[in-house]
């Protein structure tokens, strides 16, 4: 037991309501992403110096892309969450994938689903898929930012029991004191990918398309990677293969194409060229 355990900050999870109308932090959280990201990539998309040039794509493109990459985001992490963490589970009570209000999205299905979305949209617009995945990928740590947050308010995907002076008592983790995981990965995957990306674009990395999306992939599946050592792993899975956790397993060919991604994006010409 540690001598220091810090209280837990007991925030309602619901904002408020109204009758049947209830409004939660976890639903603002992708909502406020979204927005945020959306009028961050708007600036992007405007600056010619970030480019080398007039950007490969024009800010309405934008405009249109949100709600395509929204559904993208919401099915995706759903349908990934349903595959990867809980399938027993949904297999036998179908009618409840769709009962969202009640939590389970998988980043990693999300991704997928802006893939999607990126490649989808690219197409119908004949635009470049690799910048609209830059841009995309560019603002994404704003989401992740929030969404952590919101886990934490939530109380939910808390860490491993731990005697750190920082440990929390989590309202439904038991009587041990806890790393505040949600807030580990919101530094890492939000706040300082954010800032490595912000500075990758600033040093020119739009100028090679697909270089931001590798170091996306890359930079999250390292931060996820290295918060799976301090978080809980999911009841219903426990430890996996060689005693790592499924997001770390999913996290591991992430990595890898990104790797990829900027390998090839080094060896392509600039925009500017």
């Amino acid at each position: 037991m540690p001598l220091l355990v810090l209280p837990y900050p007991s925030l309602d999870p619901v904002l408020f309501a109204i009758g049947p109308f209830v409004v939660r932090w976890y639903a603002l959280a992708y909502i406020f992403g979204i927005l945020l990201g959306w009028l961050c990539a708007r600036a992007i998309i405007r600056s010619d110096t970030l480019w080398g040039k007039r950007a490969p794509m024009k800010v309405t493109d934008f405009d249109d892309f949100i709600l395509w990459v929204t559904i993208g985001i919401i099915l995706g992490g759903r349908l990934g969450y349903v595959i990867f963490y809980n399938f027993d589970y949904f297999r036998v009570h179908p009618l409840e994938i769709v009962e969202l209000w009640k939590g389970g999205m998988s980043f990693h299905g999300g991704f997928v689903g802006c893939i999607l979305a990126v490649i989808g949209f690219a197409r119908q617009r004949s635009i470049s898929k690799l910048s609209l995945g830059d841009v995309t990928c560019a603002v994404g740590p704003i989401g992740l930012l929030l969404g952590r947050l919101a886990n934490f308010i939530n109380g939910e995907l808390w860490g491993r029991p731990t005697d750190v002076p920082w440990a929390m008592v989590f309202p439904n983790g038991g009587p041990a004191p806890r790393h505040p995981s949600q807030l580990y990965e919101a530094g890492l995957e939000g706040l300082v990918l954010l800032a490595v990306l912000g500075l990758m674009i600033r040093w020119g990395a739009l100028q090679r398309p697909g270089l931001v999306t590798g170091a996306f992939a890359l930079g999250y599946g390292l931060a996820r990677s290295f918060a799976e050592m301090f978080r809980e792993p999911d009841p219903q899975l426990g430890f996996l293969w060689g005693g790592l956790t499924m997001g770390t397993l999913l996290s591991i060919p992430l990595m890898l194409a990104g790797l990829a991604f900027i390998a090839a994006a080094l060896l392509r010409k600039p925009l500017r060229a």
